[in-house]
C-alpha cells in the first residue's frame, strides 16, 4: 500500500515526467545496459533501434503515474506485461536491476526537481509495482510448471518438418525432443524461442502458435524480415531461422504465453470477426481453427488483408475453415493483386476500410479480433471506432509499443496533442 505521501508526490511530479518521460526512458536503456550488460538479451534490440522500446516504457511510467491512487485501473495491463516478463524468464532479482537504473535516469533528467523526498516517493511506488509483478509471474510459472505437458524456462523441441506457406512465410513443426506431452495451450497465445545465433548476441523472440491446440506439434509461422541475412535488427532472428534451420534442427522453446486469446470451449452467440493484415494471420488462424474444431455454432467472419497471392500464406487453410466450419464467412483483399488474384469468388481489390466493415460484418454486435502490421492495426482501429464499435468489443495483438494504435482515430477526431499514457508491454 503506498502511503499518503507518495501518491501526493507523485501526482504532483506527473506532468513534468510525462513532459520528459522519452527522455527519461532512453537515458534509462544507456545507463542500464552499460552498467548491468546481462540483462541486455532481455530486451528486444530490434524495438530498442526503432525506439519503440524507449517510446513503450515512457507511455508505462505515465500511465502508472496518472493512475498511482487507482491502480485496479492497470489490471489488464499488468496481466499483458507479466506474460510477456514469463515468456522471457524475468525473475525477481531483475526488479532491482532496473529500479536502480530508472531512479538514476530520473535523476539525470530532472536535475534538482528531483528532490530526495522525490526520489523516496518514486522508488516506494517502483517498489510496489514490482511486487505486483513479482507475485503475478510467481504464479504464472506455478501455473506453467503444473500443467499437463507444460514447462519453466527453455525446453528442447525438434523440427519435424518446415513448410513454404508463401514467398515469404514459412511454418516450422516442432515436437518436444524428450517425446513428452505438450500442453493445451489457448488459441492465440506465442511461444519464446531462444536463438543462439552465430554471430551477432541477440534477445529471444515471441512468436504466436498458428496451429490449433491438441495435436501433437507446435507450429510457428516466420515472415522473412529485411529481405536478405542480418538486413536489420528486426530481420536477423527470421532469416536466420529462414536460412539455417531445416528438418531436423533443435530450438528451445519457452512455454506458451500471452493473453490475445479466444477460447472456442467458452464462446458465446455473439458473432466473431477476425481481421488479419500480412503475417498477422497467425494468431487468428489458431483462433478460428480452433473455433471450427469444436465446432462452434456462432457467426465467424474471417478477413485476410495481402499485398497479393504470391505474398499470402495459409490459402488453404482459409478456405478450409469456410468449407468446414459451420457458420464461417472467408474473405481475402489484396491491395496489389496479380494478374489472376481476383478470380476467386471472395478475393477483391482495396483495403479493410468502413465501407467493408460497415457492408460486410455484424459490426453493430460482433467482437473484432485484429492484428497486423501497425498502419492496419491504426487504420482497422480507427474505423471500428468511427462505426461505433465500443472498446470492450476490439481485441488486438501487437507485439511492440502499443501506444500508437490508436493514433490515426484520435488525428480524425481532431484530439489536441498531448502525451498518450496507456500501459502496455514497456518493461521488456
Amino acid at each position: 500500500m503506498l502511503s499518503p505521501d507518495t501518491i501526493r508526490i507523485v501526482k504532483e511530479i506527473t506532468p513534468a515526467v510525462a513532459e520528459h518521460a522519452e527522455t527519461i526512458t532512453r537515458r534509462f536503456y544507456v545507463r542500464m545496459f552499460e552498467g548491468d550488460p546481462a540483462v541486455r538479451k532481455y530486451f528486444n534490440q530490434a524495438h530498442q533501434h526503432s525506439g519503440g522500446q524507449q517510446r513503450a516504457l515512457a507511455g508505462a511510467i505515465c500511465a502508472y503515474f496518472a493512475h498511482i491512487d487507482d491502480l485496479s485501473a492497470l489490471g489488464p495491463a499488468v496481466e499483458v506485461i507479466a506474460q510477456k516478463h514469463a515468456s522471457l524468464g524475468i525473475k525477481p532479482e531483475h526488479y532491482p536491476i532496473v529500479g536502480k537504473h530508472l531512479l538514476a535516469a530520473i535523476g539525470d533528467v530532472m536535475g534538482d526537481a528531483a528532490t530526495p523526498e522525490v526520489v523516496a516517493a518514486v522508488q516506494e511506488a517502483y517498489g510496489v509495482l514490482a511486487d505486483v509483478f513479482i507475485q503475478r509471474e510467481r504464479d504464472i510459472y506455478e501455473e506453467q510448471r503444473t500443467a499437463p505437458g507444460g514447462w519453466n524456462g527453455s525446453r528442447t523441441f525438434v523440427v519435424d518438418r518446415t513448410v513454404k506457406e508463401s514467398d515469404e512465410v514459412t511454418s516450422f513443426y516442432l515436437k518436444p525432443e524428450d517425446g513428452g506431452a505438450l500442453p493445451d495451450f489457448l488459441p492465440g497465445q506465442y511461444v519464446t524461442v531462444f536463438v543462439d545465433h552465430p554471430t551477432t548476441p541477440t534477445s529471444p523472440r515471441n512468436y504466436s502458435l498458428s496451429d490449433r491446440p491438441g495435436q501433437d506439434h507446435l507450429r510457428i509461422s516466420v515472415k522473412r524480415e529485411g529481405g536478405s541475412v542480418h538486413a536489420t535488427p528486426a530481420g536477423l532472428i527470421s532469416n536466420h531461422l529462414h536460412d539455417a534451420v531445416r528438418d531436423g534442427a533443435k530450438l528451445e522453446l519457452g512455454p506458451p504465453c500471452g493473453v490475445f486469446t479466444l477460447d472456442p470451449v467458452t464462446a458465446g452467440d455473439r458473432p466473431v470477426v477476425m481481421l488479419a493484415g500480412g503475417i498477422g494471420i497467425t494468431p487468428l488462424l489458431s483462433m478460428a481453427k480452433a473455433w471450427v474444431h469444436h465446432g462452434v455454432d456462432a457467426p465467424l467472419y474471417f478477413l485476410h488483408a495481402a499485398r497479393d497471392s504470391r505474398t499470402r500464406p495459409f490459402a488453404d487453410e482459409l478456405a478450409a475453415l469456410e468449407a468446414d466450419g459451420k457458420n464461417v464467412r472467408t474473405r481475402v483483399r489484396y491491395d496489389r493483386p496479380r494478374d489472376g488474384d481476383l478470380t476467386a469468388e471472395n478475393a477483391d481489390q482495396g483495403f479493410v476500410d468502413v465501407p467493408l466493415l460497415r457492408d460486410w460484418t455484424p459490426y453493430r454486435e460482433a467482437d473484432f479480433y485484429f492484428c497486423g502490421p501497425k498502419p492496419f492495426m491504426q487504420s482497422v482501429y480507427a474505423d471500428l471506432k468511427d462505426l461505433g464499435v465500443d472498446d470492450d468489443r476490439l481485441h488486438y495483438e501487437f507485439f511492440g509499443p502499443k501506444q500508437d494504435i490508436a493514433a490515426q482515430f484520435l488525428t480524425r477526431q481532431q484530439a489536441p496533442a498531448g502525451i498518450a499514457c496507456p500501459m502496455h508491454a514497456g518493461l521488456t
